[in-house]
């Protein structure tokens, strides 16, 4: 493989987000769309592991070892435990297979699609599960919020997991060192095709769980630009980020909520500080001296 552009895989590119994401992307890169459809690229089941081995195989064939960019956006909503292992083991697993590709690129990008449903409380043993790394325990948790009715709750809490893994890897030295940057975008209610085929009997709900300020749906190509903006060359220090583009989701649920938690440092790192600190000022001034 030879190209000067940029080198991008864009997962779930058969529908929806996904694929206006690839039809967004420079024509002057390779891009390679991967899904479970007829017209793409790669066809990967990645709510299974051969399939994400098969992914990542394909990937490293086709670009002969240097890959630019990952958007993962392959994702699904349905109330059943492949949701999780798509959403979460489907996102983080395939990049950490390509991680040694990314190392090869002059500006990595990796950018996940999250969702603005993250607003909301998940299940705290499906999400660690997920954290953990344990699928087979994740699926289990799944399974039983299914037959308990409580289904709708493995979608959110797959994502909400999947934030915590952009947070820790972006800051991870494993990524850093070789500059890669990765970040989620966390949608709002947009037109895809698969929302608008249940939007009459689900508007209701939607617009009560997450009310949107600019309007139910939004569109999903401001999304998808945004994205491109996140895996291009031009993003290279924004890094561990969840960007709500949810036309106000986020600024009309948790108005004050982001600024009542701080940083919190250890207190090892605290005292470091303040040695550092006292090295840094006059002793006058410390000693509160009036001119």
């Amino acid at each position: 493989m030879h190209t000067s552009g940029r080198v991008t895989l864009v997962t779930g590119a058969d529908s929806g987000l996904g694929r206006a994401i690839a039809e967004s992307l420079p024509r002057s890169g390779m891009i390679i769309r991967a899904g479970i459809g007829a017209h793409v690229d790669v066809q990967a089941d990645l709510t299974q592991r051969n399939g994400r081995i098969h992914l990542a195989t394909a990937v490293r064939n086709i670009t002969g070892g240097r890959l630019d960019a990952i958007v993962a956006v392959a994702g699904s909503g349905a109330p059943h435990p492949n949701t999780v292992s798509l959403n979460y083991f489907g996102v983080t697993e395939v990049t950490s297979m390509l991680h040694g590709l990314l190392v090869a690129s002059n500006a990595p990008t990796v950018v996940a699609v999250s969702s603005s449903s993250t607003l909301n409380r998940g299940n705290v043993a499906l999400i660690r599960a997920a954290k953990n790394g344990d699928e087979t325990r994740a699926r289990a948790v799944a399974g039983r919020l299914t037959a308990t009715g409580r289904g709708s709750q493995i979608y959110r809490s797959s994502k909400i997991a999947l934030n915590h893994w952009v947070r820790a890897t972006a800051v991870d030295e494993k990524w850093t060192k070789p500059g890669i940057t990765v970040n989620a975008v966390a949608p709002g209610v947009i037109a895809t095709d698969a929302l608008l085929a249940t939007w009459e009997r689900d508007r209701d709900l939607l617009e009560a769980a997450l009310p949107q300020p600019l309007g139910t749906p939004g569109p999903v190509q401001p999304i998808a630009d945004l994205i491109c903006w996140m895996a291009s060359e031009r993003n290279r220090f924004m890094t561990g980020q969840i960007v709500y583009c949810d036309g106000g989701t986020d600024a009309l649920t948790r108005k004050v909520r982001p600024h009542t938690v701080y940083l919190r440092y250890p207190p090892r790192t605290l005292v470091q500080m303040v040695r550092l600190a006292r090295r840094r000022t006059p002793h006058t001034a410390r000693q509160g001296t009036i001119q």
